[in-house]
């Protein structure tokens, strides 16, 4: 009898295409959360992160890339896939939003008659 055992493998790791998901700050003044390697543009190394934007289902991103340099990073945080897409949940909203209320009801500049053409009688 040949008794044989079944060797379970390891699942075969995707392979590393130099993706990590990060929250990077610009000169302090401009924050973007996605996923970003570095990549080599003009003769020099850059840093690409590309910014998820949901569309309407979660099943639906487009990726808005921006580009780099190492002088200009300010601040490279690791983080995980989940906060970054938790992230690009919270659309921008306006502190106060744009209401159109409509066409006005009167055309006419309101003028209160006793406050004009009239002189005191003193």
């Amino acid at each position: 009898m040949n008794d044989t055992a079944t060797i379970e493998q390891p699942a075969v790791a995707a392979v590393d295409d130099g993706w990590e998901w990060a929250i990077v700050e610009i000169f302090g003044h401009r924050r973007h959360v996605g996923r970003s390697r570095e990549e080599e543009r003009f003769g020099a190394k850059m840093l690409r992160i590309d910014v998820p934007k949901l569309g309407p289902s979660k099943d639906d991103v487009t990726w808005s890339t921006h580009f780099y340099g190492g002088s200009s990073i300010f601040s490279y945080t690791l983080t995980d896939e989940k906060t970054v897409m938790r992230h690009a949940e919270h659309a921008y909203v306006p502190a106060i939003p744009f209401r159109d209320h409509g066409p006005d009801e009167d055309d006419e500049p309101h003028h209160d008659d006793d406050d004009f053409g009239e002189e005191d009688e003193n």
